[in-house]
C-alpha cells in the first residue's frame, strides 16, 4: 500500500489506516479475538496506521491494540492515541500535570515507554490558542513520552490555529464526500507547513455504505442511536452532522456514482485518497472483510472529473445547507 510522509515525525504511514473507535465497544459490543482478527486483516492488507484514543471503551481499544502488537513483535505500526475526553471539557484542565498522567495511562494501555503520536481529542476551542498547552506537549516530546502530538478538531479553524503551531504532527478532521469545508482551506495549509491531515469519519458513520434505509435501527449502545442530535457529544461527529434521512436518500445518490467493480464505501474512500494534501483515512471495520476492503481503496484507479464534479454537485444540492456553515 502506498505510504505518506508525516514529515514532522519523520514517519511514513499508509493512505488507508484503521480507526478502532468500534474496538472500543461504542458501536456495539466486540470480542477481543473479533478485534485481533480485524487488526489482523489491516495488516495483511498494508496499514501501517491505527488510530485509536484513551475514552474508546475507556481504554479498552488501547488495551486491545496493545495486546494485538504485543502478539505480533516487528510489525511496523504507528499508533495514534488521543487524550482530554475523560474529563469535563474545560481548558484549565489542559496542564502538563494531567498530559503527563493522561499519557501514562495510554502507555500502560498500550504497552510501551513512548507513544508514537498523541493528539488532543477535541478540545474547547480555546486550548488551540494556548502557549501553556503547546509548551507543555513540547514538553511531553523532551521527556521521551511521546515522539510527537497533533489535534483531533471539530471545526476547520481550530484545524488552521493548530497548523500554524511548530510543533503540530498532525491534523485529524471530519473529512468525506458529506463534508468538503476541509478541502478549502486546511488541507492547502496542513501541506505548505508539512503537517500530515487524517480523515475520520470518512464514511459518514456509515452512510456512505448505501446499506441503511430510513427504517435502519442501530443497538441502544450505538452512538448512532445516543447521539444523532449531539445529546453526547459534537452532532458532527455521527452521520458527519447529516440529518439521518437526508443522509439515506443522499448516500443512495452516491452509490451510483461507483465505478465498476468498487463498492460505494471503497468510492468514498477512493475520493478522499486523492485529495490534495490528504497523509491517510482511517476507517472503522468490524470484521476482517470490512478491514480487507476498506484497505483494497487505496488500489483503485482514480475517480474521474466527472466523477469528482457528481460528487461536488451532490454535497451542494442536498448536504451543503446543513454542515458547511457549522465545522
Amino acid at each position: 500500500m502506498e505510504q505518506r510522509p508525516l514529515p514532522r515525525l519523520g514517519r511514513q504511514i499508509s493512505v488507508v489506516g484503521l480507526g478502532t473507535w468500534q474496538l472500543g465497544a461504542d458501536w456495539g459490543e466486540v470480542s477481543q479475538n473479533d478485534a485481533h482478527a480485524v487488526l489482523a486483516a489491516a495488516v495483511q492488507a498494508g496499514v501501517t496506521f491505527f488510530d485509536t484514543a484513551d475514552v474508546y471503551g475507556d481504554g479498552r481499544s488501547e488495551q486491545i491494540i496493545g495486546t494485538f502488537l504485543r502478539d505480533h513483535p516487528g510489525l511496523e505500526v504507528l499508533v495514534a492515541t488521543k487524550m482530554g475526553r475523560r474529563v469535563p471539557l474545560d481548558p484549565h484542565l489542559y496542564t502538563l500535570e494531567n498530559f503527563r498522567a493522561w499519557t501514562d495511562r495510554s502507555r500502560t494501555n498500550l504497552g510501551v515507554d513512548r507513544l508514537d503520536l498523541v493528539q488532543l481529542h477535541c478540545p474547547p476551542p480555546a486550548v488551540y490558542s494556548s502557549d501553556a498547552v503547546y509548551d507543555a506537549l513540547d514538553t511531553l516530546v523532551d521527556e521521551q513520552r511521546v515522539a510527537g502530538y497533533g489535534v483531533s478538531v471539530e471545526t476547520c479553524e481550530e484545524a488552521l490555529t493548530a497548523i500554524s503551531r511548530p510543533g503540530t504532527a498532525s491534523v485529524q478532521i471530519i473529512l468525506n464526500p458529506f463534508r468538503l469545508k476541509p478541502l478549502e482551506q486546511v488541507l492547502p495549509a496542513a501541506a505548505a507547513a508539512g503537517v500530515g491531515t487524517i480523515a475520520r469519519v470518512p464514511l459518514a458513520s456509515g452512510l456512505l455504505t448505501g446499506r441503511y434505509s430510513a427504517e435502519t435501527r442501530f443497538a441502544e449502545n450505538d452512538h448512532r442511536t445516543y447521539n444523532r442530535n449531539g445529546e453526547a457529544f459534537d452532532q458532527g461527529e455521527t452521520f458527519s452532522g447529516v440529518d439521518f434521512a437526508t443522509g439515506v436518500a443522499a448516500a443512495a445518490a452516491f452509490a451510483e456514482l461507483a465505478p465498476a467493480g468498487a463498492t460505494p464505501a471503497q468510492t468514498a474512500l477512493r475520493w478522499i485518497i486523492q485529495q490534495p494534501g490528504l497523509t491517510s483515512v482511517i476507517p472503522g471495520a468490524r470484521n476482517p472483510e470490512q478491514a480487507r476492503a476498506n484497505a483494497a481503496a487505496a488500489a483503485l484507479p482514480p475517480l474521474t472529473d466527472e466523477t469528482l464534479d457528481a460528487v461536488r454537485d451532490l454535497y451542494d444540492s442536498r448536504i451543503r445547507a446543513q454542515v458547511h456553515h457549522r465545522w
